[in-house]
């Protein structure tokens, strides 16, 4: 059922989003101490503040109050991802190319289980990392996390 609310919410919010000039980065549909949450995380170029989380909530909500396909009561709660994002669905992926990275393996490639760098590219489950200049290829079941890293 969540998977099914989730792909539902994924169609209804990215003609929102669009229009918005944002991206969904994540949607998550989930039970937690007996309340289900409708939580949809958005993201643009520079970050997504407040007043853009405001905007898409009341703009999704209206959307989907009118098309009624949640039948038990929710929670909807629209974010930004975070600076430190584990990064796990192919969408999110390929949405952050480009990004900063930090990576755990479970395995060692070149010797290395644990390594930042820029995200070069997400193919059918491969991600492409460039760590200063040495490139990691590894299939994403072979990552403990790639998170979103922050460099000061």
């Amino acid at each position: 059922m969540a998977k099914g609310i989730e792909a539902i919410a994924y169609e209804i919010g990215d003609p929102v989003a669009e229009a918005l000039g944002v991206s969904i980065v994540d949607i998550e549909y989930k039970k937690e101490a007996g309340s289900w949450y409708l939580r949809i995380y958005i993201d643009k170029e520079g970050g997504v503040g407040l007043e853009e989380c405001e905007q898409f909530s009341r703009a999704f909500g209206d959307e989907i109050d009118a098309r009624d396909p949640i039948r038990e009561p929710y929670c909807l709660e629209v974010s930004s991802p975070g600076v430190d994002r584990v990064l796990k669905k192919d969408r999110e992926f390929l949405h952050y190319v480009g990004r900063h990275v930090e990576v755990k393996l479970y395995k060692a490639i070149h010797g290395i289980k644990e390594f930042d760098g820029i995200l070069e590219g997400y193919r059918d489950g491969v991600v492409t990392v460039n760590a200063g200049g040495q490139i990691f290829e590894f299939d994403k079941k072979e990552a403990v996390f790639v998170r979103l890293y922050f460099v000061f």
